[in-house]
């Protein structure tokens, strides 16, 4: 068979080395489905002894597609790079993205953060959004919504645009149901013999917090307790210590933690440790995420589960079927489940 000889291979090349229609190797290259298998093996082989590499800057002009997902953290880099949710929930969009041609790119939120992002789509470098995590103030599903890209979110946008079809941005997402999860890990407190029950909280400005304090209070008011202090926590476990402190100062008679993260709830049992507070003799904790975190805590932390890697996968897939032309959808709605440890 003839050689290509410039250092460069086209397509044509591609076509002439298969012996097939530049038309026939650009499909096959493309990957479209009704491409025999003889035509794909002789494409490929053609492509492995030439060393072809895709033009991806005319491809996108035909496809008017980047190739590019991207990935939205609305929080500072630093929570990025030291909460375990992130880890698994970015790791679930890479799994979905490995064997596609999409490339991932990965916008974290800072100072500035709205109107980068807004340039960013403005300028068209991305074919679909996954967000990870959002706030309030961001106001990201309604730029979504006025840019008609294909998105989904990992977890419930806090409040959602509608269209008048009733369909709209906020209900493409993939969550944990918070409400269930807030409820679960209370009642665990409550069947554990607690009665003076307080939560550490995330941001309210964010839909699973505001979800989980309201499974929390349906709890204790089902049970006829009060709840003793709400504290926000800000998902961190700086947060979550400086809180314990106040209220363990506030409320020395408490006997049962909800905390609304595994790694705020190892805040938690480092300071209840440090000042003398036995748990579960004394005060008994629940968690929420079953982070990898929660099995190696001392004691173990009991907690609830939130499968970030899965809702990721799941709200990835979302948007590259609404990438390929299906209708937009969801949402999706996972149900928790209790992991019972040492700490309650």
């Amino acid at each position: 068979m003839p050689r290509a000889t410039s250092n460069a291979p086209t397509l044509e090349d591609v076509a002439r080395v298969a012996g097939v229609s530049r038309a026939t190797a650009s499909r096959a290259v493309r990957g479209e489905a009704f491409v025999s298998p003889a035509t794909k093996e002789a494409v490929e082989a053609a492509i492995k002894e030439l060393g072809y590499v895709p033009n991806r800057m005319a491809r996108s002009l035909a496809t008017k597609q980047t190739d590019t997902i991207a990935v939205v953290v609305s929080e500072p880099d630093s929570r990025l790079f030291s909460d375990p949710f992130f880890a698994a929930t970015i790791a679930g969009v890479v799994e979905v993205l490995e064997p596609t041609d999409k490339n991932l790119t990965l916008m974290v939120g800072n100072l500035g953060f709205r109107r980068k992002f807004e340039a960013y789509l403005r300028s068209g470098y991305a074919d679909g959004v996954v967000v990870i995590s959002h706030h309030e103030d961001d106001h990201l599903p309604r730029l979504l919504e006025a840019f008609k890209i294909p998105c989904a979110f990992v977890g419930r946008p806090i409040h959602t645009p509608r269209q008048d079809d009733g369909f709209s941005v906020g209900d493409r997402f993939v969550d944990t149901d918070n409400i269930a999860g807030g409820r679960i890990a209370t009642t665990r407190l409550i069947e554990a013999g607690c009665t003076q029950i307080a939560t550490i909280t995330g941001p309210m400005d964010m839909a699973a917090a505001v979800d989980r304090l309201k499974g929390c209070k349906q709890a204790l008011a089902e049970a006829g307790l009060p709840l003793l202090a709400a504290l926000p926590g800000g998902f961190t476990p700086e947060g979550s210590q400086v809180k314990t402190l106040e209220l363990l100062r506030d409320h020395p008679e408490v006997d049962g933690i909800f905390v609304a993260s595994d790694l705020m709830a190892a805040g938690v049992l480092g300071v209840l440790h440090a000042q003398d507070r036995k748990v579960p003799e004394q005060i008994k904790v629940v968690g929420f995420d079953n982070a990898e975190i929660a099995a190696a805590t001392v004691p173990a932390l009991t907690t609830v589960t939130n499968p970030g890697r899965e809702l990721a996968r799941r709200a990835t897939m979302m948007v590259l079927d609404e990438v390929a032309g299906a209708p937009a959808s969801g949402p999706v709605i996972v149900t928790p489940e209790l992991v019972v440890r040492d700490s309650a």
